[in-house]
């Protein structure tokens, strides 16, 4: 019986196998092209262009830098990448992963492991860390439902918790074009790089 195929060519050209990853086939371009057309919140955002994983990753990081001011940039580079894996496997909503089971946690866990170690990062992140992007994740979740995804106030506070609005009365999101939202994740991503 012939296997099936399990890997994907990438714009860079790099052939990444899904199933056995490895750091020399993750390419910065590949990942903020492909995030930056995948849409968060299933496209059902308002506006006229999507809200797309590589917008979100660059506001986690962002928040994940207000809420830890003195975090390296080590970790202000994990908290770009972190929904990095959905470059290829795309954004699932939090329904769908828990109807989908433990296979595509599995995925994820290997696909983020080789991102990490491409860029220096360990493969698995310190716990407090995981937690700590974890709660910038959650603001911008908060954020996301109330600004773009027609959620109430009191709805976000329900599903993703209540959030400091001192913080979050200062950000807003942006629409942008998905070439746009490329350039800058791939210059965050390279400007993180410089600073380790």
């Amino acid at each position: 019986m012939k296997t099936p195929r399990a890997w994907q060519r990438m714009l860079s050209g790099r052939r990444l196998d899904l199933l056995d990853p490895t750091p020399v086939d993750i390419e910065v371009a590949d990942i903020a092209h492909g995030l930056a057309f995948v849409a968060r919140w299933n496209g059902q955002t308002l506006g006229d262009y999507a809200y797309s994983v590589a917008e979100h990753s660059l506001l986690v990081e962002e928040i994940f830098a207000r809420q830890q001011p003195g975090a390296p940039a080590r970790w202000r580079l994990a908290a770009l990448l972190h929904d990095a894996p959905e470059y290829v496997i795309g954004d699932m909503i939090s329904p769908v992963k828990a109807a989908v089971g433990p296979a595509y946690g599995e995925l994820d866990a290997r696909l983020t492991a080789a991102i990490h170690l491409r860029f220096g990062l360990p493969a698995q992140l310190p716990v407090k860390v995981k937690r700590q992007i974890k709660a910038a994740d959650k603001v911008s979740a908060w954020l996301e439902a109330v600004q773009i995804a027609g959620f109430s106030k009191a709805e976000a506070d329900r599903l993703f918790g209540k959030q400091d609005a001192a913080l979050v009365d200062t950000l807003a999101i942006a629409l942008r074009p998905p070439v746009m939202v490329r350039q800058d994740y791939t210059a965050r991503h390279v400007a993180l790089l410089a600073q380790m």
